[in-house]
């Protein structure tokens, strides 16, 4: 759970700095994950809840597949990859704000959640060895 709350925490910082350099609007992405709950909805503050309980899900939910894979050095990255293609090429295509974002930063997201969640894990499970 701490290893997909911490993830979740910073591992947006890819495609907030996207949007940050190309002036797009740093908080699409946010307002997408929201409308994974609410797709009809619009208004940006529904939005931004929405996107709050959808992420905080998903991060905890994958958290708790990765840290069932093997420790290995590759496993986060390889994981965040495969949460990708799951998270945006099949779910996120069937939403339109979702699938106007441009991929290369939300991959590289899911990338960043990967490796945070198995530095975190890993981490976590040095220290209880050395209990």
């Amino acid at each position: 759970m701490v290893a997909g709350a911490v993830a979740a925490c910073l591992s947006g910082v890819p495609s907030t700095a996207w949007a940050l350099l190309t002036r797009a609007d740093p908080l699409e992405a946010t307002l997408a994950a929201g409308s994974i709950l609410l797709p009809r909805e619009t208004r940006r503050g529904r939005l931004l809840v929405s996107a709050a309980v959808t992420h905080i899900g998903l991060s905890l939910g994958w958290a708790q597949v990765i840290a069932r894979l093997p420790p290995r050095k590759t496993v986060g990255a390889l994981a965040g990859l495969a949460i990708a293609a799951v998270d945006l090429g099949l779910v996120g295509r069937r939403f339109p704000r979702v699938r106007a974002l441009p991929l290369g930063p939300q991959v590289a997201d899911h990338v960043a959640y990967g490796v945070i969640v198995a530095v975190v894990l890993r981490s976590q499970s040095r220290k209880a060895v050395r209990q």
